[in-house]
């Protein structure tokens, strides 16, 4: 369950009360909203107004609101809302969050006016801000538009953009690959059509009429296309949402789809049948019925270079595919940091009081190795700090920190490595201690730094150690300033490290151990390994999809390049006889008319290689921690593209370099 605490929140979203009284959702600290799904999961078909749901602490909330599920593609998508007047009168004592400017763990709503100017409300609000906190002259507000939310960062930075930008880039380059196949084929199969044309020319067709006729045999072959493709992308939508894990839906009654729908076949009709409409409708009737105009017909040159143009899109698509899968494969060897190797974790709940006889009864079951708590999950802490003040701070500066409170069993548990000083030894003094990371002393700028006092969040004490840095969040961030405080009481986030194979046993230690102090929650765990890699989940599935787009383009590539094989292998039927009558081998031939396309292959690996390389390059600029793009990145996927094309075209010319040169000349 994931609940939302939130002031006036059906006042600012059309999420719209269905029970309840919408003018008053949270008549006292303890109401609840809840959604439709979560109504009937608890209470069936019954009227839940009034009903009570209980926490995992013991409170009790009194339901008196539904409203409708969330929307799947919403940002803001939960089970139940509370009111944060809650959660504000049940901080500790001396902690107001009304006039707390130092707390960033809330996200703040704003319903403007029309025409409000952003840049002049984030001056004015910083000025409130510096009102209640005037040494906080770093402070900054960013407003984003509810509309960015979704694909920006506060700052206008990616959240997704740059991933919907890449794909749009990879379904035109589809789309262009596939129209050059259609003008090349057209093009060279155009002298299939040029008796027909002349003939019309002659019972006197003009080229205007020709020309649309062109046109509309194109447009109709289109429709058809797009009314196979419609029906395609209702059939797979599913697996795409599947893959994707996403839960797009493909609505037809949407006016922005038949609009995309309309431009696809508008642009794909203009780029591939207006030349091959010119060149149909020019031929001269004489000529064509002599059979004289073969040599010229539709433009060698021209035919080369959309060749050699779908060749730099598949290879530009190529490299993507090896950088993508070895920048995700160094996020997954990349030392962290600490060993996460084994372990698992899990919300403690009502064990906490009981922790350290918990803590013994696990130890002492095969295949536990140690156990330690903290209060957030090592792989990503989260929380953050303004408060931080030290020895020689500055005047009116602000240090944003992550802290983490952990026991003494903490850092040797995970290997965490001591650049400096001591770890935590469980003393009562442990309590005034700290423990920074290198990148916070690195941002402080303090030197010789153990002693020195430190101050955050009320806790006051002196710093003991200096651990050596660590991975706590996604490689597409440096790692920030950490501080480790030290406390005795109850932490929520206990860790397991197993023996591997005796991770089972160890499960279900802890589960026994959870069930006799919480027997009405389910037990949940999970391993770090799978917090890790679902940190990256997006980037794995973008890195999947990339995959089977570049799969995509490929295929229809050498679809293309296995239509002009075979045209070319017809047009030089008399050629390849003559040469076999004269001696030549089929392997001879077969290099012969292999190799021109070869060449416009090379040709396209030269041009696609600086493109590969910047495209790359911006992609993984997102990572503050990434691969070296190397040249054996561009050789791979050239000689890829070449086996390719090789083997596309080798079935066509292998099969005329064995023709009968009787036959083929007797044809002649």
């Amino acid at each position: 369950m994931q609940p939302l605490q939130i002031l006036l929140f059906f006042s600012v979203f059309d999420f719209h009360i269905i029970q309840g009284n919408p003018a008053n959702p949270f008549p006292n600290d303890n109401s609840m909203v809840i959604t439709q799904k979560t109504a009937e999961r608890y209470f069936g078909n019954s009227n839940p107004l009034g009903k009570i749901i209980s926490t995992s602490y013991r409170e009790n909330f009194t339901v008196t609101g539904v409203i409708k599920d969330f929307p799947d593609n919403s940002s803001i998508n939960y089970d139940m809302i509370m009111p944060i007047s809650y959660h504000i009168h049940h901080q500790p004592p001396g902690v107001d969050l009304n006039t707390n400017f130092m707390w960033y763990n809330y996200e703040t709503y704003l319903l403007l006016k029309p025409g409000t100017d952003l840049k002049s409300l984030s001056v004015k609000i910083r000025q409130v801000h510096l009102n209640h906190k005037p040494d906080d002259t770093d402070a900054d507000y960013l407003l984003l538009p509810l509309s960015k939310m979704h694909l920006y960062n506060a700052d206008l930075t990616d959240k997704g953009i740059v991933t919907v930008r890449i794909f749009i880039i990879i379904a035109l380059l589809i789309l262009v690959i596939a129209c050059i196949n259609y003008v090349n084929l057209s093009t060279a199969r155009s002298m299939l059509r040029a008796k027909e044309i002349s003939m019309r020319k002659i019972v006197g067709a003009a080229k205007s009429h020709l020309f649309m006729q062109f046109i509309v045999e194109t447009a109709l072959l289109f429709l058809l296309a797009a009314a196979f493709a419609i029906g395609l992308i209702f059939i797979l939508m599913p697996l795409f949402n599947q893959v994707s894990g996403k839960q797009l839906v493909f609505n037809l009654a949407d006016y922005r789809i038949w609009l995309v729908i309309l431009a696809t076949i508008a642009g794909t009709l203009a780029a591939s049948s207006i030349y091959p409409a010119l060149l149909l409708s020019s031929f001269q009737p004489l000529k064509a019925l002599k059979g004289k105009i073969s040599a010229g017909i539709g433009d060698v040159l021209f035919r080369k270079i959309l060749v050699v143009t779908q060749f730099v899109f598949s290879i530009v698509l190529i490299v993507g595919t090896i950088v993508i899968t070895g920048q995700l494969n160094y996020i997954r060897s990349k030392d962290l940091g600490y060993d996460k190797t084994n372990v698992f974790i899990f919300d403690m709940r009502a064990i906490g009081p009981h922790y350290d006889a918990a803590r013994a009864e696990m130890l002492k079951q095969p295949g536990v190795l140690d156990v330690t708590r903290s209060s957030a999950p090592i792989v990503s802490v989260g929380g953050q700090d303004g408060t931080p003040e030290w020895d020689g701070k500055p005047a009116n500066s602000t240090f944003i920190v992550h802290p983490m409170v952990v026991d003494k069993d903490f850092i040797p548990f995970f290997k965490l490595k001591m650049a400096t000083g001591s770890a935590f030894t469980g003393a009562v003094s442990d309590q005034a201690h700290f423990i920074l990371n290198e990148a916070a002393v690195k941002e402080i700028s303090m030197k010789n730094p153990i002693g020195k006092r430190f101050k955050i969040d009320g806790n006051e004490g002196t710093i003991i150690g200096v651990v050596k840095d660590f991975h706590f969040a996604s490689m597409k961030e440096k790692i920030g300033p950490t501080v480790f405080l030290y406390t005795s009481n109850f932490l929520p986030y206990v860790y397991i490290k197993t023996t591997g194979r005796g991770a089972p046993k160890a499960i279900k230690a802890a589960e026994t151990q959870f069930k006799q102090y919480n027997s009405q929650y389910p037990f949940n765990y999970r391993f770090l390994d799978d917090i890790f890699n679902n940190l990256y989940k997006g980037e794995q599935t973008e890195g999947k999809l990339f995959n089977y787009f570049a799969t995509i383009a490929i295929f229809i590539s050498c679809l293309g390049l296995l239509g002009l094989a075979a045209y070319t292998a017809q047009v030089r039927t008399r050629e390849i006889g003559v040469r076999k009558v004269l001696g030549a081998s089929v392997s001879g031939i077969v290099g012969l008319l292999a190799r021109d396309f070869v060449k416009l292959v090379f040709i396209a690996i030269i041009i696609a290689t600086p493109l590969a390389w910047f495209a790359m390059y911006k992609w993984l600029q997102d990572y503050a921690y990434r691969i070296n793009i190397g040249w054996w990145v561009f050789a791979l996927a050239g000689t890829i593209s070449i086996i390719i094309a090789f083997i596309t075209i080798s079935f066509q010319t292998i099969k005329a370099a064995l023709m009968n040169p009787v036959k083929s000349l007797r044809s002649e």
